[in-house]
Parts: structure tokens; sequence; C-alpha cells
């Protein structure tokens, strides 16, 4: 039950997007498109959960015992930035399609703070392995229901007649902060 708590707990209550606020950057320039945005929350789930498998691996394994807890944050980018490079060579090996569709997104992935943020929030949850994974998987489908939402709402807006001094930039974030307070409306119902 903890398990299914954690993972509902990361994808509503303590959704990485709209309550940490972490991953900004791809929120607002990727959510253009619900197909770019889709592309972008399913890379970032899958390099969120290996994430969670691997930092957790490596801190438990090699940073604890060896008392290097200090290097946690430079291991962790080192972690990220590979992963995303060996996701990247993967793809582009078995399928040039899906590579070609991701374009862009799989270099951005690396430099996305939700997925740092992530591998330390796990660390300072003291989540056992098990309970990582999920809070990585919750947390990217999280991440990527807040961003098709806002490219949901964005791809609308492009047929709406938005006052021209609101068109652009202020009414997407106009739009994002509406979206964190709806979000908010799910606080306090989980304490995982």
């Amino acid at each position: 039950m903890k398990l299914i708590l954690i993972f509902l707990s990361s994808v509503l209550i303590n959704n990485f997007v709209l309550s940490y606020f972490l991953g900004i950057c791809p929120f607002i320039g990727v959510s253009n498109k619900i197909s770019s945005a889709f592309s972008m929350g399913m890379a970032v789930t899958f390099v969120m959960t290996i994430t969670s498998i691997v930092t957790w691996l490596v801190n438990h394994y090699i940073l604890i015992p060896f008392h290097l807890e200090f290097l946690q944050t430079v291991s962790f980018i080192l972690v990220i930035a590979s992963l995303v490079q060996f996701v990247e060579m993967f793809i582009k090996k078995v399928s040039q399609p899906l590579y070609r569709a991701l374009g862009i997104y799989l270099p951005l992935i690396t430099t996305n703070c939700a997925i740092m943020g992530l591998a330390l929030l796990i660390s300072m949850k003291n989540y056992s392995f098990l309970e990582g994974i999920f809070f990585g998987l919750g947390g990217g489908i999280g991440f990527s229901i807040a961003l098709i939402l806002m490219a949901s709402i964005r791809e609308e807006l492009d047929l709406a007649d938005v006052p021209k001094p609101m068109q652009g930039a202020p009414i997407t974030l106009i739009i994002a902060g509406c979206l964190a307070l709806a979000f908010m409306g799910f606080a306090g119902m989980i304490n995982v």
C-alpha cells in the first residue's frame, strides 16, 4: 500500500513541476504541441525511472559505504548525464524514427532539474530501492501529465481570442500558475 501511496503522491500531490516547481524550462518550452509534450514526457519518465534505480544503487553501494556522501550531487549529475547519453545512443541505434521524433528533447533531459531533484529527494526521504522506483515512475508520469495538460491548453489558446498584450509568455505563465493552484488542491491528501 505504501508503494501505491508514494506513486500517487509523486503524480498528483508532490508533482515535480506544479508543486516543487522543478523542470519549468521544458514545461514552458516544450508545451506548445501535444505531440512534442507527449514525446518529452515519455522520455523524461523513462530517464526518471532509470535514474531512480541507478542513483539509489550508487548512493547505497558506493557513496554511503565509503563515506563519500559529500560527492552525492556530483555523482548524481554524472549518472544522469551518462544515462541520457546512453539512452540517446541506444535509441539512435535501435529506432531511427523514434530518435528523429525525439530530436532535441533527449539532450534537454540532461539539464532537467526535476531529474536531479528526484535523485536528491530519494536520498533525503531515505526511500528503499522499490520505493525509489515507484517515486521515479510516478514523478515521470506526473511530469508528463503536467506537460500534456499545459500543451492541451496552449493548443486551444491558439484558436482563442487572447488580447494582444496577454499573448505569448504572459498567458502561458498565468496558465502555469492556475495549473499549480489546481494541483495544490491535492496538498495534504497523502503524507508519505
